[in-house]
């Protein structure tokens, strides 16, 4: 495996918009789901010895993760893995968790690299979505890194929010390019299944930004980065030069990943999937042998996620990485795309031309099997 990922599957509060797996379970059941991941490692022993390259520290919100138990998690880490001398290693935090203190036990680790939920600068907004933040504290948060030496920080901000408007996103995405972060995610927003936003939807309580409107400020997203020297290395990610997410790169790049934790995924490189079920008190009670299903990935699986990932990426579909069958169904799908600018074909890559990165949903659906 080449890259490591570890759920932490915990929040004081669930925001209204996530559908990830979490919890608000207290510090007990903390310690002892670190304990369960020893646990899991042990029983994983074919992966013992792995060099890792990136190791990534989800949720939830793991920046609630006391000090003495991220610690400890790093021991376990290393006792299962050689972690490369220049690995990234990042842990993603909520904006006011990032006091002096728990800066001081992130310094105890190998963490160096912090990726932060900011979402919205707008006070009234981040009350909207059931963020536990306001504006103020993740500008102070960046600061507080900096002056802790961790340089290279990411912010997460969302677009299309309920009530945005384009003033209020154009103010966003200056703070935050005016922070002197080092790697940009902004993402539409999406009214997934079961959360409580989209059950607001549902009662008229909130409303779906127009699409206009949405595709307006992508634009203007697109503009501002590229005019303060970031690359737009995936559809929703920006990096200053040097500064792309090498973890969430090694997704779209088909690298082999260890997923640890209650609803962590993993993927072997060639054609086998895991996912551990998400449920932290099986997880806590399995001694190691984590409840999971398996999926071997079928041949025209594997094409449709090698399209589904690459073509999201600048560098796009690789088209000599397919085998002559998919390459000649590829391009013929992809035909009437490139008679419409919104693919190009170029150095023996597919890509999205900007147009295309408006309807990428439907060109990805259409270029697979």
């Amino acid at each position: 495996m080449n890259s490591l990922y570890v759920h932490f599957p915990f929040c004081k509060k669930r925001c209204f918009y996530c559908d990830f797996y979490s919890t608000t379970y207290g510090h007990d059941v903390m310690a002892a789901y670190v304990q369960a991941l020893e646990k899991e490692l042990r029983n994983r022993q074919y992966i013992k010895g792995t060099r890792v390259h990136t190791i990534f520290i989800g949720g939830g919100t793991p920046s609630l993760l006391p000090s003495k138990l991220l610690k400890e998690l790093f021991c376990t880490i290393g006792r299962h893995f050689t972690i490369e001398q220049d690995a990234e290693i990042t842990i993603e935090a909520n904006p006011d968790d990032v006091t002096s203190e728990w800066l001081k036990g992130v310094a105890e680790t190998p963490v160096n690299r912090i990726s932060m939920g900011a979402q919205t600068f707008n006070d009234k907004l981040l009350g909207l979505i059931g963020r536990r933040h306001d504006g103020r504290q993740t500008v102070d948060a960046v600061s507080a890194c900096r002056e802790a030496g961790l340089r290279n920080i990411s912010l997460d901000l969302i677009y299309g929010l309920p009530e945005q408007t384009m003033d209020d996103w154009r103010s966003d995405v200056e703070t935050a390019l005016g922070l002197n972060i080092t790697h940009l995610s902004a993402y539409s927003l999406t009214f997934e299944e079961g959360t409580r936003l989209e059950a607001m939807r549902r009662k008229g309580l909130v409303r779906e930004a127009d699409e206009e409107l949405s595709r307006a400020m992508y634009d203007f997203l697109l503009s501002e980065t590229k005019r303060a020297g970031f690359l737009h290395y995936e559809i929703s990610n920006f990096a200053l030069p040097g500064y792309h997410s090498r973890h969430n790169s090694s997704y779209w790049e088909g690298v082999p990943y260890l997923g640890l934790g209650a609803g962590a995924h993993s993927y072997d490189g060639q054609r086998c999937r895991r996912a551990n079920l998400p449920d932290i008190k099986a997880y806590i009670a399995s001694a190691g042998d984590v409840p999971h299903e398996t999926e071997v990935l079928s041949d025209d699986e594997l094409y449709n996620e090698f399209i589904m990932t690459r073509l999201r990426t600048a560098k796009g579909i690789p088209l000599d990485e397919l085998t002559p069958e998919a390459r000649e169904y590829c391009l013929s799908m992809a035909a009437p795309h490139l008679s419409h600018q919104l693919l190009t074909q170029s150095e023996g890559h597919l890509r999205l031309t900007k147009e295309g990165i408006f309807t990428s949903n439907d060109i990805i659906s259409d270029l697979m099997k």
